[in-house]
């Protein structure tokens, strides 16, 4: 699922856990404490001037923008946040009376859709391949075939990541996950930790592209494209960026043979090989099945949804290990379900909250009038699109991924439309780029995630991992994924091919 389906932004990134020995807070709990108090004071001065200030329409859209990020710096969970500062604006342009009937139609129009019915399914897919334990062996097998490489270890850990992307989706879960099992494996190789902990936090970035990707439906909601060929058109795009990471890690280590000393590697055998697939077995029917029906036509996108989620489910309960009982089936059911319902509560109120802020954005004449000013700025398509990396991988510095997709698409349609940009294909290149904001200094999420996982001692065996060496181990990943954005954007065909090609609508 998600990531910002199930967490809220954070503010500020933690401190580190204090020890018993602590009397109080440290320098970092008071950086922190000071940090949220101006954003709280600056919170409240943007929605006083809201309230009180006489300005002009898209100047009010502009606050409403400004306003939703600093809620979100402030903590408030990202759907609220919107939802908040969107009424706000509403209220200050067309009165109480529209507000409320926004609120009234919003929730209803926005939710009741057939097409948005495959987010639940995708996200009981991933909880149920989680829960029955058919995700616990792609790393093994991975090492397998890829072990005897140089940077085996790290090579394996990035394509494992790229088989977990297909089943949770979750650039967060995915990172945690791996960085368990990996990190101890590559240092207990004598890895460089850089290398060990910059390929985890590259692997999770994956999670969000590789369909099936509750992130590229919800983007396809909030733009209005078709699920089945938004799906289809990030797979290439998320191969290629598999295959450039593995391509990095293979040439660095050829390279520098202290970066990844080679594994003693006896045990592996074309008979471990072999005898290492059927493990991953089930997992790859399920992905098959929901590719291959999504391509051909034959399943529409919620169909696709449903027997993946029925796969998970029957496969899970017959070669996931454990009880099979009726007993074990029923209670991990619930547990599912459970777990399915907050996430999907999560991201419908996001979607509630993008809507509210679309038709508050529309009125102001925000978008309208940047549209205006991009194409009388004589921008071209490729100007504009390098100018937003660069604004992106800002945003990312302290905004979570879907919040920045459904911030900037309202906004942002008009001149993407002016500049006769696909949206099918800018949702793949959008992905793409939130999720290298993720790991950019100085306040990329998912590296302080790692970072945060490398203090357990079971993790770290007994080496010091600073944060720094996170940073140092993402860059050369992220100079990887801004090649492969440099590509698509140039060949908008990397994309587009495979919709075009297939019978999904």
């Amino acid at each position: 699922m998600a990531d910002s389906a199930v967490t809220a932004s954070p503010s500020v990134i933690p401190a580190r856990e204090g020890t018993a020995a602590d009397t109080g807070p440290g320098p970092s709990a008071r950086r922190a404490n000071r940090v949220m108090i101006l954003v709280a004071v600056a919170t409240a001065v943007t929605s006083a001037a809201l309230g009180l200030v006489e300005m002009p329409d898209p100047v009010v859209g502009l606050v409403v923008i400004l306003a939703t990020i600093l809620l979100m710096l402030a903590g408030v969970p990202v759907g609220i946040a919107i939802l908040a500062a969107g009424g706000a604006g509403l209220w200050k342009l067309a009165g109480f009376d529209a507000m409320a009937v926004t609120f009234e139609d919003v929730p209803f129009a926005t939710t009741a859709s057939w097409s948005l019915s495959v987010i639940p399914l995708f996200i009981f897919m991933g909880i149920a391949l989680g829960k029955f334990n058919l995700t616990t062996k792609l790393f093994d097998a991975a090492q397998q075939w890829m072990g005897k490489l140089p940077g085996g270890l790290a090579i394996a850990t990035n394509f494992a990541g790229a088989g977990l992307a297909a089943a949770s989706g979750s650039s967060i879960a995915i990172s945690y996950a791996l960085g368990r099992i990996t990190i101890p494996e590559m240092l207990r190789a004598n890895y460089k930790p850089s290398l060990a902990v910059g390929v985890v936090a590259m692997a999770g970035t994956l999670g969000m592209l590789i369909p099936p990707s509750v992130v590229l439906v919800v983007y396809a909601g909030a733009a209005g494209t078709a699920i089945g060929p938004q799906l289809l058109a990030a797979l290439v795009p998320g191969l290629v960026l598999a295959v450039a990471f593995a391509v990095l890690i293979l040439v660095r280590s050829a390279l520098d043979p202290t970066l990844a000393p080679r594994i003693e590697s006896s045990d592996i055998t074309w008979r471990s090989r072999l005898g290492s697939l059927p493990g991953i077995t089930p997992l790859a029917l399920i992905i098959a099945v929901i590719i291959g029906g999504m391509y051909t036509g034959f399943f529409t996108p919620t169909e696709a949804g449903a027997f993946g989620a029925l796969l998970a489910v029957l496969l899970g309960w017959l070669f996931g290990g454990g009880d099979r009982n009726l007993r074990r089936l029923g209670t991990t059911l619930v547990a599912c379900l459970r777990e399915t319902v907050a996430g999907v509560a999560s991201i419908f109120l996001l979607l509630i909250g993008v809507h509210v802020l679309t038709r508050t954005v529309a009125l102001s004449g925000l978008a309208d009038l940047m549209a205006d000013t991009v194409t009388g700025m004589g921008l071209s398509r490729i100007a504009f699109l390098f100018v937003l990396i660069i604004v992106f991988l800002i945003l990312g510095m302290f905004m979570d991924s879907l919040a920045m997709i459904l911030l900037t698409v309202p906004v942002l349609m008009p001149v993407l439309s002016a500049l006769d940009i696909d949206m099918i294909w800018y949702g793949v290149f959008m992905v793409i780029l939130v999720e290298i904001g993720l790991v950019t200094p100085p306040i990329g999420m998912l590296s302080y995630i790692v970072h945060r996982l490398t203090q357990h001692p079971e993790v770290n065996l007994g080496r010091t991992v600073h944060l720094s060496d996170v940073f140092k181990g993402t860059a050369w990943f992220i100079i990887a994924g801004l090649a492969v954005l440099t590509a698509l954007i140039f060949w908008p065909d990397l994309a587009l091919w495979l919709p075009g090609q297939s019978n999904a609508g």
